[in-house]
């Protein structure tokens, strides 16, 4: 990360001493030489997976960052495909390092909060990678929502989500001493950096999805094996909004 290419140790202090916005902005034109971009084995997985559940005429990368996302899952769309993200950087290293395939599907990209999406019925899938840490708990009822209402019935929404390394395991403190660092940060320093790697819990994320609409169900993502206790070190998550029933009127 702290190589000629990736940000410097002081710029990721000034990035974590702004506002999540401002941050990115100053993160982008060094964001895909650092660790917090998606790795492309999981954008491939992802897609692979989701393939037999299309085609999708019409998808959506929610929080797309620089577009890697989009990029990987444009062989999944038939007409077109959208990145949303609020920080204007991202989007403008989105919009020079994507090239479309040839006729491939139309790629946009519109600056939005995830949590007020401006899209209604306008979609077959929608995706996102790594970005849920920045939405707390208690955003996660409204940010289902408007997913729901951007998607046509029976569209999609795949995330992937990696299982929590065990108090055993290095990895458990590392995460739990960021978070910690992050909640002292935002009681003494504001705008806040809302940034939590164990706040998306996923019980919870499907309790929520359930309550927004959805019918869930998990996929195993075989590529990246099992953990000791069998259970797989990667899933995704693919929450579909319900066709209505017959008769019944779609609000």
């Amino acid at each position: 990360m702290f190589g000629p290419e990736g940000p410097t140790l002081r710029e990721l202090a000034v990035q974590a001493l702004s506002s999540v916005e401002r941050g990115y902005d100053l993160l982008a034109p060094k964001f895909d030489r650092t660790p917090f971009r998606t790795p492309d084995a999981v954008l491939e997985s992802v897609a692979t997976a989701l393939a037999p559940l299309g085609p999708f005429a019409d998808g959506l990368d929610l929080c797309c960052g620089t577009g890697a996302g989009v990029e990987a899952l444009t062989g999944l769309r038939d007409r077109s495909v959208t990145g949303v993200d609020f920080s204007a950087g991202m989007l403008d290293v989105a919009r020079h390092r994507v090239r479309p395939p040839a006729g491939g599907p139309g790629v946009a990209w519109v600056r939005g909060d995830a949590r007020a999406l401006p899209f209604a019925a306008a979609f077959d899938l929608v995706v996102s990678f790594g970005a849920f840490g920045h939405f707390l708990p208690s955003e996660l009822p409204g940010l289902f929502a408007r997913v729901h209402a951007a998607l046509r019935p029976g569209g999609r929404f795949a995330f992937p989500v990696l299982a929590p390394p065990r108090p055993t395991r290095p990895g458990y403190w590392a995460l739990l001493g960021f978070d910690t660092v992050m909640r002292v940060r935002n009681a003494l320093w504001r705008p806040p950096f809302v940034m939590y790697y164990r706040s998306f819990r996923l019980g919870d994320v499907l309790r929520e999805l359930g309550e927004a609409g959805f019918v869930t169900e998990l996929r195993a993502l075989p590529e990246f094996g099992r953990r000791g206790d069998g259970g797989p070190r990667v899933r995704l998550v693919v929450a579909r909004r319900p066709q209505p029933a017959a008769g019944s009127v779609n609000s």
